[in-house]
């Protein structure tokens, strides 16, 4: 039998009445998070404890390989630069699988879908496409390698279905690349130097990422003329009147200038009109001027609230709309304020209610009662009522937690038990490889998923289930990423979190360091006794007596939680 490194007693309970000596270990409730029940059995839907799956959309599944070529994207590519056709209803047939539900997944984010530059760029590695989706040509229009709007909205639905929301990518801060077939826009538009120094705030923000990736002027209130390349396309698509008289609707309604970035921000929040996704991740978010975040999150709220009136029978929940952003570099130790060293910025204060924490992968190298312990004393004080989105891996950190899947289990026990909300890495589940011979740069983080391997490798498919059993447990308890951490032991470490959210509570027990085979576990008084407990590990049942649960299971991990069914045993 494998041997874990961490053994898990995870004991919960919705609305126990026990314990009143802990009653004062409960959550408050966040801004985003209004969710309201008077029935204390049923489960929130909690931004702050969500595990959110986070895939390239054309690295994950071929849904239908008829849109695999486009706009004659043929030239031969450096490795893993060029697209592949995973597409919007390959992602579509997974969730109709229950792949996604099978591993407590609860959200999905996928990499931006809308039409991509047409041509490729030589970036030294051989010619590069945007299979990526971060270098749009129109913010309009779906990248036809991606699938149809019609695509998408399906996958809207399926998701929401089977209870998982949708984040989708918002690119601001740049256009696609210039090419041949790409010009730069007019240059009220964007800027395409100096390129950026990153030593201070001005040098992060008004200059362009990389060379040739030209920059929104996002600072710009001038108005300003839609550049004439869109002008062309629009006319040759034949839907020219139409976006122009949505536009001129949206600058009447708002009373904004026609500056650039107002444009960016009603093409986006149209995806939010139309197909009611829940969220945003958004890009390159230090590299904008705060006050526009505020401006985007503002209409992405008017948004989500118009697409809630209109569809009232596809209301999911009372929650806000979702914006995480990517702060390059933030962590969760700089608390509310990002430093550009001669400027401090709190973007929490500035469109968000949360933002991706680049220092998880660290900290993960800690013992557990650190790292969690650490994470709770920040998130329950100064980050009170803010969100944190934990990764290991992801599409562009080349130094990721465990590059050479050396750490699995432990990956998956840190990444899905830590306070916060967590993003698994498509591919984290099955070890997908991050170092591919023959790339260079992040293209070795982005091969496409591995589902041969997952499909017919037994060590593969152990560890798939090893990930599914944490997260759908997970997702059945967010006291895990939402509730207060107390250390109950040291040894056996042993921990509990507690979390409460109008009428319904969630406590949760975990315990570390127990043999295989035989355990006998200390409950104190969090669960009276006689309650039958259930291991969502083995599943197998125990009762409770004199405080204590006897459970023998073959693992050195279990997930208990109090049994729907009472029944003794």
């Amino acid at each position: 039998m494998r041997k874990l490194l961490m053994v898990a007693a995870i004991l919960s309970l919705a609305a126990c009445k026990s314990d009143k000596k802990k009653e004062t270990k409960t959550t408050v409730v966040t801004e985003n998070t209004k969710t309201t029940t008077s029935n204390s059995s049923v489960k929130p839907f909690v931004w702050e404890a969500a595990n959110i799956y986070f895939l390239l959309t054309d690295r994950f599944n071929n849904g239908d390989t008829s849109n695999d070529l486009n706009f004659e994207r043929s030239k031969e590519t450096g490795k893993l630069r060029g697209f592949m056709g995973g597409d919007l209803k390959g992602i579509t047939q997974k969730i109709k699988e229950g792949y996604f539900t099978s591993l407590g997944i609860n959200a999905i984010w996928m990499t931006p879908v809308t039409e991509q530059i047409h041509g490729s760029v030589d970036e030294g590695t051989g010619n590069s496409y945007g299979f990526h989706g971060y270098w749009a040509k129109d913010w309009t229009s779906l990248d036809p390698n991606y699938g149809t709007k019609e695509d998408l909205a399906a996958l809207v639905e399926a998701a929401h279905a089977n209870g998982i929301r949708v984040l989708l990518d918002a690119v601001i801060n740049h256009t696609g690349p210039a090419t041949d077939t790409d010009p730069a826009w007019e240059e009220n538009w964007v800027r395409t130097e100096p390129q950026c120094e990153y030593n201070n705030y001005k040098n992060t923000i008004s200059c362009t990422l990389v060379k040739n990736l030209p920059d929104i002027k996002t600072e710009s209130n001038e108005n300003v003329a839609l550049p004439a390349a869109l002008v062309k396309k629009w006319k040759a698509e034949g839907r020219y009147d139409k976006e122009v008289a949505e536009l001129d609707a949206f600058f009447e309604r708002t009373g904004y200038p026609r500056a650039p970035r107002f444009y960016i921000m009603k093409w986006l929040t149209d995806y939010i009109t139309e197909f009611g996704i829940d969220g945003y991740r958004v890009d390159t978010v230090k590299h904008t001027e705060e006050y526009v975040w505020d401006e985007f999150k503002k209409e992405c709220d008017y948004a989500f609230a118009a697409w809630k009136k209109t569809n009232p029978e596809k209301v999911l929940d009372d929650n806000g709309f979702y914006t995480v952003g990517e702060v390059y570099g933030y962590g969760i130790g700089n608390g509310l304020a990002y430093d550009f060293g001669d400027k401090k910025v709190n973007f929490f204060d500035n469109g968000f209610n949360s933002l991706i924490n680049f220092q998880f992968k660290y900290d993960a190298q800690k013992s557990y009662e650190e790292l969690f312990s650490y994470y709770d004393e920040q998130l329950q004080g100064p980050l009170r009522g803010k969100g944190v989105l934990n990764y290991l891996s992801s599409h562009d950190d080349g130094q990721p937690f465990d590059k050479q899947r050396a750490k699995p289990y432990e990956a998956a026990i840190k990444l899905l038990l830590a306070p916060g909300t967590s993003q698994v890495y498509y591919g984290d589940e099955t070890a997908r490889p991050l170092d591919i011979e023959g790339t260079e740069g992040d293209a070795t983080l982005r091969s496409f998923m591995n589902w041969d391997t997952a499909k017919n490798n037994p060590a593969i498919k152990e560890l798939l289930v090893h990930w599914q059993k944490l997260g759908t447990f997970r997702n059945e308890h967010p006291a895990i990423g939402a509730g207060l951490h107390t250390m109950i032991s040291e040894e056996p470490y042993m921990f509990r979190r507690d979390y409460s959210i109008g009428g319904y509570n969630d406590q949760v027990v975990v315990g570390i360091g127990l043999p295989e085979g035989k355990k006998d576990l200390e409950i104190l008084s969090i669960f009276p006794d006689g309650t039958v407990l259930k291991d969502h590990y083995s599943g197998k049942k125990a009762t409770i007596e004199n405080g204590r649960v006897l459970i023998d299971t073959p693992y050195d991990i279990v997930l208990l939680s109090r049994s729907e069914d009472q029944t003794e045993i």
